[in-house]
């Protein structure tokens, strides 16, 4: 952990007049006992920010911590689609100066479903960004029927959402796992869609992490099928943790894989420093820019 700590606490800053050196988009909190306070205590020692994917029945506890440390939390609404008072709750996450919804998972339709579409356009409206959990499904009770599908979850569903709504940023979760080519082509040619490396993918492809380097192959590739200006291919990629249930080794583990995944694809310390703080600062300060041009309520990162 000392490692760690002293490694991110030398990254260099990515934007001016950036104080924040670590954002964490992956964050789950559903109410647990104490995780607040110790994950607060962890991001002061890395000088970082968590966004904390809130459950309706955690928003009052997670409103006062949030409104106690603006600094260090930002708060994302995380609600079912497919539950019928999910514009009411989404009205509710806004008054309460919640930035995002997520993360968004389990569907009865497609993502990209036009049933979903005045979800979309509500949370466009609020310049909210969303969290999309992208590929295979847990299946913590296997004896428990479902409804729940992969295919419904797939990272190509996202293509659409990104295209119809231009100015909505979007996060896939978990690079699309295991589709991981499909999730860096679709990202290649959205420059509104970012995508974390949580879950099982690090785990598994810790003897083969060069393999990033074919998927996020267009960096620094002048050619009409590559995007022009920004950073490296790596920079579609965010930081997250993927904390859930209160399980706070999650965020050591993920920021030790994270940092030995990218030191093996030879990605530079300008680029790691935005996939770790400077992307996301940027989407913030550009949405908290838009949100209070609107007259709406955002919450100020300090």
């Amino acid at each position: 952990m000392a490692f760690l700590y002293v490694w991110i606490g030398c990254l260099p800053i990515a934007a001016q007049d950036r104080t924040v050196q670590l954002i964490d988009v992956h964050v789950h909190f559903d109410g647990e006992a104490g995780v607040l306070q110790n994950l607060l205590e962890r991001l002061d020692k890395v000088n970082g920010l968590a966004i904390l994917l809130v459950t309706p029945k955690a928003l009052p506890e997670a409103s006062r911590f949030i409104q106690a440390h603006p600094n260090r939390f930002i708060g994302f609404g995380d609600v079912k689609l497919d539950n019928p008072d999910v514009m009411s709750q989404i009205e509710q996450f806004h008054r309460a100066g919640f930035r995002g919804l997520g993360e968004i998972t389990s569907t009865l339709h497609d993502y990209d479903d036009t049933a979903y579409w005045p979800i979309y356009d509500l949370a466009n409206k609020y310049h909210m960004i969303l969290l999309f959990h992208t590929g295979i499904v847990n299946r913590l009770h296997p004896e428990v029927p479902s409804n729940i599908s992969f295919d419904r979850s797939r990272v190509t569903r996202l293509d659409l959402i990104a295209r119809h709504w231009p100015h909505l940023i979007l996060i896939g979760a978990h690079l699309g796992n295991p589709d991981y080519a499909e999730a860096a082509e679709v990202g290649r040619w959205n420059p509104n869609l970012y995508f974390d490396v949580t879950g099982s993918t690090l785990l598994k492809l810790k003897d083969n992490y060069n393999y990033f380097r074919s998927i996020l192959w267009w960096g620094g590739v002048v050619s009409p099928h590559t995007p022009s200006g920004g950073g490296g291919a790596f920079t579609k990629l965010v930081f997250g943790s993927d904390i859930f249930g209160g399980d706070l080794n999650e965020f050591d583990t993920a920021l030790f894989n994270y940092h030995a995944m990218l030191d093996r694809c030879e990605v530079s310390p300008r680029d790691q420093a935005q996939i770790f703080a400077g992307t996301m600062w940027k989407i913030l300060e550009d949405q908290r820019a838009a949100m209070a041009a609107d007259g709406g309520v955002t919450q100020v990162v300090r």
